[in-house]
């Protein structure tokens, strides 16, 4: 069952959406503002997200650009704004589609199966990490540093495998609260300080002069990849 999150001030919209989402088997979240839309994708990491431009505490796009500092799902907009540098700038700023409003059901439907199924179809997690100096295996669970193996507790090692499968994209501290110790610690922060510092310890990471694991104060953590493949998206 995949996880929409609708962000729209119309509670009407929302209404709809969440009968014509749900009717389909699709499980509907929704947030009326943009600060309530960035708390939601964050603590509960839909599938897609489905958002206005027009909110009453943020303008669109630069909800859309905060999103993407750490969503790495699709996102659909949905608006009455139908002039041709309102679409532009959002697919520039991280769009996945533009549907203008009013719109009918059967169209946005299949605009959201489409751009589920090109997202499952792209969304495999990588396997391991290699950049000569850093050999990780999640797979078998290996970690090397300099052809040395490096210890990790189980705890440590899924803090590493959360930011590898995210290279060069923030992963907030709630996120990996939720994913490492369970929803009811999303606020536990003194636990992730905790474990990020014992991996950069084990990993020689120097936090002032980071080489893997970057430090976003009061947002959360990112993981800088230095393959070829996978530079920094931040701002693409």
């Amino acid at each position: 069952m995949s996880r929409i999150l609708v962000i729209d001030d119309e509670p009407q919209i929302r209404r709809f959406l969440t009968i014509c989402l749900g009717s389909q088997g699709y499980r509907v979240l929704e947030a009326n503002d943009a600060r309530e839309g960035l708390q939601q994708c964050a603590l509960h990491e839909p599938d897609l997200v489905i958002m206005d431009l027009g909110l009453p505490d943020m303008d669109g796009q630069q909800l859309l650009a905060r999103l993407r500092e750490f969503y790495l799902g699709p996102v659909i907009v949905l608006s009455v704004r139908n002039g041709e540098r309102d679409k532009v700038q959002a697919l520039d700023t991280g769009a996945n589609d533009y549907v203008e409003k009013p719109f009918g059901a059967n169209e946005l439907l299949a605009r959201i199966r489409s751009v589920l199924r090109t997202f499952q179809s792209i969304d495999v997690p990588p396997t391991g990490y290699d950049d000569g100096v850093l050999q990780v295996d999640l797979l078998d669970r290996r970690v090397r540093m300099n052809a040395e193996d490096v210890h990790l507790s189980r705890k440590e090692f899924e803090l590493l495998r959360a930011l590898i499968a995210h290279p060069g994209r923030i992963v907030t501290q709630q996120q990996l609260l939720k994913d490492l110790w369970g929803p009811h610690h999303t606020h536990d922060t003194h636990y992730l300080r905790v474990f990020v510092g014992r991996l950069r310890s084990k990993l020689g990471d120097d936090p002032t002069a980071p080489r893997y694991i970057e430090t976003e104060a009061g947002v959360g953590y990112r993981f800088i990849s230095h393959l070829a493949d996978q530079t920094n998206p931040e701002g693409a």
